[in-house]
């Protein structure tokens, strides 16, 4: 299942939906609002996406990871509106039977949920700009 949203991430919520009596693991990755950088420090953070696109593509990188990794339930979040510093803003979890494949498989999504899904993320920082994040070339011909 993977999700967007704007309401606030709840972890443990999340975690107890991936409750499985036959699953001996649990891993998830947080990623979290912070308040630097590359050396500006950083107020709050906003996220955009082209939903549809993204829950489609989304669905497709845990179906893939489901292919690679029998036997796991997994499930991602992720933020978009204005997040502050502090808050979770995309969240994966994994359980399965055993670690490895859990770790593997947490890792697999995260990283590409990352590449592939249409969501953008704007840094506002403490000296009045505001910048996209990895978007040099946006908008540009060249």
């Amino acid at each position: 299942m993977i999700s967007i949203t704007s309401d606030v991430i709840d972890p443990d919520l999340l975690r107890r939906t991936l409750f499985d009596p036959g699953a001996g693991a649990f891993t998830s990755f947080e990623g979290w609002i912070r308040n630097e950088n590359e050396g500006h420090s950083v107020l709050r953070l906003e996220y955009e996406a082209y939903e549809p696109l993204a829950l489609t593509e989304g669905r497709s990188i845990l179906t893939e990871a489901q292919d690679r990794f029998p036997h796991l339930h997994a499930h991602c979040v992720h933020r978009i509106g204005l997040l502050e510093i502090g808050e979770c803003a995309v969240w994966v979890g994994v359980s399965s039977p055993h670690r490895d494949e859990a770790f593997l498989a947490c890792r697999y999504i995260i990283d590409q949920i990352k590449i592939r899904l249409p969501i953008w993320k704007k840094e506002h920082y403490a000296d009045g700009h505001s910048g996209w994040v990895n978007c040099e070339r946006c908008g540009s011909h060249a």
